[in-house]
């Protein structure tokens, strides 16, 4: 394993849109939410450049206030279709690359710690994780760069050999500002010029993709 300072490199992997095939359930979850909330006017088009934010920000900035009814009527309807959410191909077998080359794999999630539960069994692998900052770690989410820097420190990773792998714009500006490059995903349904302008570093349909172009890829790079 190749270590600067003592300190391996990593890889901060998002999960929802990422590794999971989640993010229209989401979009479908908070639309109803919202509205149940009273909230009628937002689009679902609006929710889903929202994904990827922490509930309380994505609220914020869908409906410009405060509602904890459509948090919990959020959390309500995604929690019933749990049991439906499918990796993307290649997600467990990219975790087990990074891994293996000698990158510790963090998971950064805006979700709860609670969501892990469920989460590590439908990624399909457990082992090769070295452990996981979600949204009750920090203060701020993204596109803040609080959860990154908290998984760099709390993993203590050489952060010029650490990058992000993400599916929005959140995830590539949290990257950025947190000190460290993006991978981004078309996964979660932004397109490749989006995820391009936000700052991307490469840009893949989903982990198989990056997987198949491994040897030319970022995070080849990290491990020489």
């Amino acid at each position: 394993m190749n270590v600067s300072g003592g300190r391996p490199g990593g890889v901060l992997l998002d999960v929802d849109g990422t590794l999971l095939d989640t993010s229209y359930m989401h979009v479908l979850a908070w639309w109803q939410a919202l509205r149940e909330a009273g909230f009628r006017d937002v689009t679902m088009a609006a929710v889903h450049r929202a994904i990827g934010i922490a509930s309380r920000e994505l609220v914020q900035r869908l409906v410009g206030s405060e509602s904890e009814a459509a948090v919990e009527a959020h959390s309500r309807r995604y929690n019933a279709m749990t049991d439906q959410v499918v990796a993307f191909p290649g997600a467990a077998e990219l975790v087990r690359r990074c891994s293996g080359a000698g990158l510790r794999v963090v998971l950064a999630t805006s979700g709860v710690r609670s969501d892990l539960d469920w989460m590590l069994p439908a990624i399909g692998v457990k082992d090769a994780i070295a452990g996981a900052t979600t949204s009750e770690d920090v203060q701020r989410s993204k596109p803040a760069p609080d959860l990154l820097a908290t998984a760099v420190r709390n993993h203590d990773l050489d952060v010029e050999r650490t990058a992000a792998i993400g599916d929005t714009v959140w995830d590539i500006q949290s990257a950025r500002r947190a000190g460290v490059p993006c991978i981004a995903f078309t996964s979660g349904g932004i397109c490749r010029a989006d995820l391009t302008t936000a700052g991307a570093v490469e840009v893949f349909e989903g982990p198989q993709d990056l997987l198949d172009h491994w040897d030319g890829s970022v995070l080849r790079r990290l491990v020489r």
